[in-house]
């Protein structure tokens, strides 16, 4: 049986696999992305991947952007070592393999599209809700990439054109309220107090795993991370400005996917991404968010779900988007 070799790359993380047919995966490996010499390490993890195991027969890459498709180029926000750098040409020389190159979230949406939760979707939005937050379209099970490969950056739409100015830029952009970095940086800023209200839902006398207490030498611990996870954690406990920051946040979310739903139509959105594991805290606001924003009856109709792939989806729709590009090729 043929395999592709998937490869997905972020700021954080380098992940590579071979992939067959089904959508299987025959190996697979991981390593954390280096601020210089990125490719010297991807080398590593494609010869650990594919040495010694069955020849693939093309490469996908899924590599976080803006990129330009028609040049083969990424310029990573999180990895300032990439600018204009031409990744599709780097990998088809280092591995010898036709190589295609898509937008991680596009590949994400890909697929969740193709052996995850949106199988069977006519209109699939993916987005990936994390430390920023990106998309894919795939409509009658074709990616839409855009005219330089980055059609489906939803999190830089504007959801309040008069609202706070954004990282990027722009204004009222769905990822200054919603990305995991945001959410916490608005709770801090109206009184959170990270992993109180967890803290205060655990027995007096049990052990109090996020510190607090003294450990034997007489040194207090650091307090939870002022983060994404914590304030989900405190939202489930009930902290209301945690509770706060995630209907904010699911707001923004719901009006961005009315949006699209009401552009193209979009049927199922599916959700990934570290924030989409604060699960019911999340979803809860952003169904009623969404009965609250739609309005016309095909854009109440959108169905929103959990990812099922979590981190494996990248890797997935880079090895559909190499085997669709392989067999219109032959």
């Amino acid at each position: 049986m043929n395999h592709i070799l998937a490869i997905d790359i972020g700021g954080t993380k380098l992940a590579a696999a071979l992939v067959d047919a089904s959508g299987s995966v025959l190996r697979s490996a991981t390593r954390p992305t280096p601020r210089q010499q990125v490719m010297a390490a991807l080398g590593g993890l494609i010869e650990e991947v594919t040495g010694g195991g069955p020849e693939p027969v093309a490469a996908g890459i899924g590599c976080a952007g803006p990129l330009d498709l028609a040049a083969g180029t990424v310029s990573p926000v999180n990895m300032p070592s990439w600018r204009g750098f031409p990744l599709r040409d780097e990998v088809r020389e280092l591995t010898g393999l036709p190589t295609v190159l898509a937008g991680d979230a596009q590949c994400m949406a890909l697929g969740e599209h193709w052996v995850g939760a949106g199988q069977h979707s006519r209109a699939l939005l993916g987005i990936v809700v994390s430390t920023g937050i990106g998309g894919g379209l795939v409509i009658d099970g074709t990616p839409v990439l855009g005219p330089t490969g980055n059609a489906g950056h939803v999190g830089h739409m504007s959801v309040d054109p008069y609202g706070e100015r954004c990282e990027c830029g722009g204004r009222g952009c769905v990822e200054r309220y919603a990305s995991g970095p945001n959410l916490a940086r608005w709770a801090l800023e109206n009184g959170w107090t990270p992993g109180l209200a967890s803290s205060n839902r655990r027995r007096p006398d049990g052990p109090s795993p996020d510190g607090g207490a003294p450990s034997p030498d007489g040194v207090t611990p650091a307090g939870p991370a002022a983060d994404a996870r914590t304030l989900a954690r405190d939202a489930a406990a009930g902290d209301p400005v945690a509770v706060a920051a995630f209907e904010r946040g699911a707001r923004a979310l719901a009006g961005m996917i009315a949006s699209m739903a009401a552009a193209v139509e979009v049927t199922t959105a599916v959700i990934g991404g570290g924030v989409s594991q604060a699960g019911p805290v999340l979803f809860g606001p952003l169904e009623a968010a969404l009965d609250d924003i739609g309005g016309l009856g095909f854009v109440r109709a959108v169905e929103v779900r959990p990812t099922t792939l979590g981190v494996r989806a990248g890797l997935a729709g880079a090895a559909r988007l190499a085997w669709d590009y392989s067999r219109s090729a032959s």
